[in-house]
């Protein structure tokens, strides 16, 4: 499979954004997980990004991002965010003596909001979905002068996180396939840039919810699509892609090699095994290649071809909902989640 070129993002962008935010954002660990190589039968490596300060991967594009703004003399950022993006540029603005407001639908979890504020960042709830907290942030640009800081469609976010993709690769050579949580496809693009330049015969696999999945459903019919986003235990991975979407759609089509569907109660067994077998505490989102896993829902050829990398991008669950996964219960957090999170 080629990769690519772009005017805008190249190999060069990530190495640089790694030198930008060395310092400022973990190198985090690659630990093979015993329960989920033995369960594959391949060796299976989690990419924890649940270390990083802000608990999510966010970070590496946030501060990417901001510290370019701020060598462009910006003083006020605004974005929208399901959570993990939005706790990630009030962190880096913070650091940065930037001012950062952060536009949030009612769909975002209380303790994502709550970490945002705690953060300094200014908080608009805005609409019920990440499209229509899009829409007031790009209101604020466009009327007030803010900077926007698009959550993943942007080049300067996607080679942040495509460090990422550069770490697995340095650490684990022979890797043989990627399974990257997809959503709006920063994530998956910049670790897809990075490892298929590096390496083409690397695959990569993108994995989400079957709840308002809207990359998925945009590669399903060849164009960006607007998908109803719905609650669901992967809030991480929910909202649009944008129909007027610029980067991540055009470089997930070219470099995914699958996408793998998980219903709510894989997502929940996800979570729960992340917690008894591995200790770690996983938001949804980051529960979904483990899941996958699991379920043995990864392509055959994905197994056999070699060792598996996951990426666990985020550790910011409420807790209280963690708890009630983990004991195998319902949860009042969330009411309209009950149902699917029976194991």
């Amino acid at each position: 499979m080629s990769v690519p070129s772009s005017a805008d993002l190249s190999l060069a962008d990530i190495y640089r954004a790694r030198n930008r935010i060395d310092g400022r954002v973990c190198r985090t660990p690659l630990v093979e997980s015993p329960s989920l190589s033995a369960h594959a039968g391949t060796p299976v490596y989690l990419k924890l990004e649940t270390v990083q300060p802000t608990g999510s991967f966010k970070l590496r594009g946030a501060t990417n991002a901001l510290a370019q703004l701020a060598e462009q003399g910006c003083t006020r950022v605004v974005t929208a965010s399901t959570g993990n993006h939005g706790r990630a540029v009030a962190h880096a603005a913070r650091a940065l003596g930037i001012d950062a407001t952060v536009c949030l639908s009612r769909l975002v979890p209380a303790n994502k909001v709550d970490a945002v504020r705690a953060l300094g960042a200014h908080v608009r709830i805005a609409g019920q979905s990440q499209d229509e907290a899009e829409h007031e942030a790009l209101r604020l640009a466009s009327e007030e002068g803010y900077a926007y800081v698009p959550p993943f469609d942007d080049p300067r976010v996607i080679a942040g996180q495509g460090t990422i993709g550069l770490e697995i690769v340095e650490a684990l050579p022979d890797v043989a396939n990627i399974v990257v949580p997809l959503s709006g496809g920063g994530l998956f693009a910049g670790i897809a840039l990075a490892a298929k330049t590096t390496s083409p015969t690397i695959g990569l696999t993108g994995v989400t919810m079957a709840r308002g999945a809207a990359m998925h459903a945009s590669l399903a019919v060849g164009q960006p699509v607007l998908v109803e986003e719905v609650d669901t235990l992967a809030d991480s991975l929910g909202g649009g892609i944008g129909l007027e979407n610029r980067y991540t759609y055009a470089l997930t089509r070219a470099l995914i090699d699958e996408t793998v569907l998980l219903d709510e109660a894989s997502i929940a067994r996800g979570i729960a095994h992340a917690y008894r077998q591995e200790r770690l505490v996983v938001e949804g989102a980051a529960a979904v290649g483990i899941a996958a896993v699991l379920d043995r829902a990864l392509p055959a050829e994905c197994i056999a071809r070699g060792p598996l990398v996951l990426v666990v991008t985020g550790a910011n669950i409420d807790m209280d909902l963690h708890r009630r996964i983990v004991g195998n219960e319902t949860t009042q957090a969330a009411p309209s989640l009950n149902s699917h999170i029976a194991s």
